[in-house]
Formats: structure tokens, C-alpha cells, sequence
């Protein structure tokens, strides 16, 4: 295996690690954003406020995206699979 095919391979690890989380991270920052906005309004600062919105948020996320999440994963995977079966 060469550079460029380790460099791809990283590239490809990367990206598809990038695409599947983002949307949980984009959620936890949102829902992040509203709690902070809404705490500066009302000057509650009660640091469960903070997590459990958060929680709910990133669990209901990640339950209702994990087919996708998981095709682009099981792809990755069968890219990879390929790529070691190519080498032999």
C-alpha cells in the first residue's frame, strides 16, 4: 500500500466520520444555543438545564437517524473491505 492509497483511505475514514456525526453535533449545538438564550433571558442559571434538553435531543437524534447513520457506515465498511481484497 502507498501514500496515496493510506491518504485515501484516511480521507474517506474522516469524511464518513464527519457526515454520521455531524447531525448529532449540530442538534447538541442547537438545542445548546436556544438553553444559553433562553438562561441569558430569564437569569435562571440552573445547570440542568443545560444537559437534560441536550440528552433528549442527542438520544432522539441518534435513534431516528441510526438506519442512516448505519448505511453510510456499513458502506464505508464494504469500501474498505474492497480495498483489502484488492491488495491480495
Amino acid at each position: 500500500m502507498n501514500e496515496v492509497e493510506v491518504l485515501d483511505v484516511a480521507r474517506d475514514a474522516m469524511s464518513t466520520m464527519l457526515i454520521v456525526s455531524m447531525p448529532i453535533l449540530l442538534v447538541g449545538l442547537a438545542i445548546g444555543l436556544v438553553v444559553s438564550i433562553f438562561q441569558t433571558l430569564t437569569h435562571i442559571q440552573e445547570m440542568t438545564l443545560t444537559f437534560i434538553p441536550k440528552i433528549v435531543g442527542v438520544f432522539g437524534t441518534a435513534l431516528l437517524l441510526m438506519p442512516w447513520m448505519l448505511r453510510h457506515l456499513t458502506e464505508f465498511t464494504e469500501r474498505m473491505m474492497d480495498k483489502i481484497v484488492g491488495l491480495g
